[in-house]
């Protein structure tokens, strides 16, 4: 059905719009948002009675790096989400295995965007430097609500679809 091809687009399609968003932001806000990877890194808002902190990055050169590495990744997630939306609007009236064909690059962002979330948000973020303590730096709940978005919309998107009939 067109329908479920057009709506397979549209999601791919609402996810570049949120993550190119998202950098753009990151990059226009610079150094309101460094502040918090900055804090993150640091481990400064973690609680001092957890032993931890050995794990805190404090060089403000380490920090950059890893605030550029995170824009890097969304912007790569942002064009191969858009890439993919347009390679499968492309083909949304051809054969199955040609649409299906169309959706390797909203694949690869969307799991590249969950790698993100999942790895260096939750993993990294909240377990390796304990965010999910710090009081006024916990994005372990942000992260997880959009990771969930792009796993449901990779599941969505990687299902077999149906000649267009």
């Amino acid at each position: 059905m067109v329908s479920i091809r057009m709506a397979k687009i549209s999601c791919v399609a609402v996810i570049a719009f949120y993550v190119a968003l998202t950098a753009f932001g990151n990059i226009t806000d610079y150094w309101v948002n460094f502040v918090y990877v900055s804090h993150v890194l640091g481990m400064d808002e973690v609680p001092p009675s957890v032993p931890i902190h050995w794990r805190a990055v404090t060089s403000p050169v380490l920090h950059h790096a890893a605030y550029v590495l995170i824009i890097a990744v969304e912007i790569t997630v942002a064009a191969l989400c858009t890439a993919g939306a347009v390679a499968m609007a492309r083909r949304v009236h051809a054969a199955a295995p040609r649409f299906h064909a169309a959706k390797g690059m909203a694949i690869a962002g969307l799991t590249l965007g969950f790698l993100l979330f999942e790895g260096g948000f939750i993993a990294i973020g909240g377990e390796w430097f304990g965010m999910w303590q710090a009081h006024d730096f916990d994005a372990v709940q942000s992260a997880f609500r959009i990771l969930i978005t792009m796993l449901g919309v990779l599941i969505f998107v990687s299902l077999k679809d149906e000649d267009v009939v």
